[in-house]
């Protein structure tokens, strides 16, 4: 049961990661054509500079539980590859607890911020709470993603 819970999460991490790169090429194009324009006659693309921190935002915050669940973020091992394999998963469990416990409060203090304000965009007047929003749902999907970490090496602590 756990495997197949775990397999669900990793499936639907990879599909909202697949999500946010579908922001990528729209994002890149735009900001080509925004610097041609500028460059060739004078004149940015209204808006641009806004559409793209939008799609930017969106890119990364869907892509962080899958770059989790990839390894894919920063490790320092040098001194804990020299550490006992029993002693490497206790420091492993404190680490994604203190993890835990930061992004928890980023999802909850996300949901907070994102309903404590009705901000508009300043020159397309697009509202910004589907985007506060997206911090919480980033938030939620690393949690999940450190939870299954958690057991991951609880498991291997006690074996």
């Amino acid at each position: 049961m756990y495997d197949r819970i775990k397999f669900i999460l990793q499936k639907i991490t990879r599909g909202v990661c697949y999500a946010g790169m579908a922001f990528l090429v729209p994002m890149m194009l735009l900001t080509s054509a925004d610097v041609m324009t500028s460059g060739l006659w004078a004149r940015p693309i209204p808006g641009s500079t806004e559409l793209s921190s939008f799609m930017l935002a969106i890119f990364i915050l869907l892509g962080v539980a899958y770059t989790h669940q990839m390894k894919g973020h920063v490790r320092v091992t040098m001194l804990t590859d020299r550490l006992p394999e029993k002693w490497r998963e206790l420091l492993n469990i404190f680490t994604t607890l203190l993890t835990l416990f930061i992004v928890i409060i980023v999802l909850w203090q996300g949901v907070v911020v994102a309903f404590e304000s009705s901000a508009y965009s300043d020159m397309l007047r697009i509202p910004q709470l589907p985007f506060r929003l997206l911090v919480s749902l980033a938030a939620l999907m690393l949690a999940l993603e450190l939870v299954f970490d958690l057991a991951d090496s609880a498991r291997m602590l006690v074996k």
